[in-house]
């Protein structure tokens, strides 16, 4: 079957899904997944949020990612979001798909920074977005804070686990490029379940903030660890963007633009940007290449059924 048989499918398949939820079941359907890892502040909510076209992910210090976010992107004439735990309430405000992602967030783990491998569950409908699924899951990180256990690196790092290590998942390893390509906990973690980096693709953010005369042309080229898949870079909004409201339209135009005139990069702006990483994405994510593919829904939903919008009393 291919991308357009797999795309009639997903209403069909977001149905049973619903019904499953709604007894507080888990719904194992074969359709594959992208998990998106990556260390704190590597850029992976800014990817994200790029892909739709909004600001609609918490933001801040710290681990701000505190459970697995199911992220289901599905072309759409209107624009609005909705939440597996919540399907009677349809956003059109992301500010308040921020606060309910917070609020679900806190209903688990609690507000003192607690992890949770039972995922949230959120679609987005919109004409700006290909049709994707993706798993946004915690930042790795070394040092707990908060109420965090002693343990907190390697309770995300088996968290991550559960995510990649089946051959059915399409790794999205996110890292910053101002940082030693050799260091990345992301491309690590990647290589100890696909150390052949088959299903491995890397993205390389914040080529705007390298140091003067440097550039990531060898790591973009696939040559200094090279990926069966290939390294695409991308630019986010930097915070000062972000804090100041900058479109998101008009930061992938400044991405562009970026690519065109970099001379390390221009010979391959074609290949950059998010705009290409989203048609990539789109082109793998949904295709039957894998033999086993990873359930729909990912983790133990039986044990916190839906119970309505967390945000809402």
């Amino acid at each position: 079957m291919g991308n357009r048989g797999m795309e009639e499918l997903i209403p069909l398949v977001n149905k049973l899904q619903d019904a499953f939820s709604s007894i507080g079941q888990s719904c194992h359907l074969d359709l594959p997944q992208i998990a998106v890892v990556g260390g704190q502040s590597a850029g992976k909510s800014s990817v994200l949020e790029n892909f739709v076209g909004r600001d609609f992910l918490p933001r801040g210090s710290g681990i701000v990612t505190r459970r697995p976010l199911i992220l289901q992107l599905i072309f759409s004439k209107t624009e609005y979001a909705e939440f597996l735990h919540c399907k009677s309430k349809k956003f059109t405000d992301f500010d308040e798909v921020r606060q309910e992602i917070e609020a679900e967030t806190d209903r688990v783990t609690g507000t003192n920074k607690g992890i949770s491998p039972i995922p949230i569950n959120l679609r987005v409908y919109s004409p700006h977005v290909l049709n994707l699924t993706l798993i946004d899951l915690p930042g790795i990180t070394k040092v707990p804070v908060g109420d965090q256990p002693q343990d907190i690196e390697y309770q995300i790092r088996d968290m991550i686990l559960q995510f990649i290590s089946r051959e059915s998942s399409l790794i999205l390893a996110v890292t910053p490029a101002n940082m030693d390509l050799a260091n990345s906990d992301a491309l690590k973690m990647a290589k100890e379940v696909d150390p052949q980096g088959l299903r491995t693709i890397g993205v390389i953010t914040k080529l705007d903030l390298m140091d003067e005369g440097t550039d990531a042309r060898d790591v973009l080229e696939n040559k200094l660890l090279p990926l069966r898949r290939g390294y695409i870079g991308v630019v986010n909004r930097s915070q000062k963007d972000i804090d100041g409201k900058k479109d998101i339209r008009a930061a992938l135009a400044a991405e562009r633009k970026f690519f065109l005139s970099h001379p390390a990069y221009r010979h391959m702006a074609d290949r950059m940007g998010t705009p290409h990483l989203q048609k990539v994405l789109n082109q793998v994510g949904w295709a039957p290449l894998w033999a086993h593919p990873l359930p729909w829904v990912v983790g133990p939903f039986s044990q916190h059924p839906p119970t309505g919008c967390a945000s809402i009393p």
